[in-house]
């Protein structure tokens, strides 16, 4: 018998949305925006950390007039991974979102990916830009080279993901109690998938739109990136 919405209510009351930001002046606020207007059946709160950014985000974030929103900095960049460990250390809601600051991903799918947790049937939701979901048509190598990361994840995880390194991840709270992340750039999106792995718990993947920038447009991950991701994969399936 499906749950009915009291229910839902009495195991997910808070949804905390995550927003690592780095470099992002000109998306930054649309972000904080879409993520505030997005509808979701639970309350939602909003957790902005300014990761060291240089090119003036911090100081847009300092003059904005964002009520009911935690902003945080870090004085020097850290990596994605560094500013997703502070913003989780604020974070009071029973499911964690993370929402890039540079709307490559788009707030409009949150219902999409939360449905199956307040439905009771996953623990944990991953987006794939693989399944169908809208996408922009960019880079053969940085695709090719995220089905070979995903597929050494697989391995090791023996899930059936499609697309391991997509940002958006959501999981309840609880998932990660006891264990801190610890990759600071982009090994984050490898270390997450293999600690929920790790847990037995029921995961889901959604498809989810994808409007990917160029390099000109701000893109930052590189190639090292796609090195470091393959050892984060093996320390935390090998070396735990």
């Amino acid at each position: 018998m499906p749950p009915t919405n009291d229910e839902k209510t009495a195991t997910a009351r808070k949804l905390s949305i995550l927003v690592p930001v780095y470099n992002e002046k000109e998306t930054v606020l649309e972000a904080i925006d879409q993520a505030r207007k997005a509808p979701v059946e639970i309350e939602k709160e909003i957790i902005v950390v300014d990761d060291g950014s240089t090119d003036g985000t911090g100081e847009v974030l300092r003059r904005a007039e964002i009520e009911n929103i935690g902003i945080y900095f870090h004085a020097t960049n850290a990596g994605k991974g560094a500013a997703v460990r502070t913003a989780l250390e604020h974070a009071t809601g029973d499911i964690i979102l993370i929402q890039d600051a540079d709307l490559e991903y788009d707030p409009a799918d949150y219902a999409t990916l939360l449905q199956p947790i307040l439905d009771g049937r996953a623990d944990a939701v991953f987006g794939t830009r693989f399944l169908g979901g809208e996408h922009r048509v960019l880079y053969y190598r940085h695709y090719l080279g995220n089905k070979i990361i995903t597929a050494i994840s697989n391995i090791f995880t023996n899930l059936n993901l499609t697309d391991i390194e997509a940002g958006y991840k959501v999981f309840k709270a609880d998932l990660l109690e006891g264990s801190k992340v610890e990759s600071n750039r982009f090994g984050l999106e490898p270390e997450l998938v293999a600690k929920i792995a790790r847990t037995r718990c029921r995961i889901y993947e959604v498809p989810v739109r994808y409007r990917g920038r160029t390099y000109a447009q701000g893109k930052k991950i590189t190639w090292r990136d796609g090195l470091a991701a393959i050892w984060w994969i093996l320390k935390y399936n090998l070396f735990r």
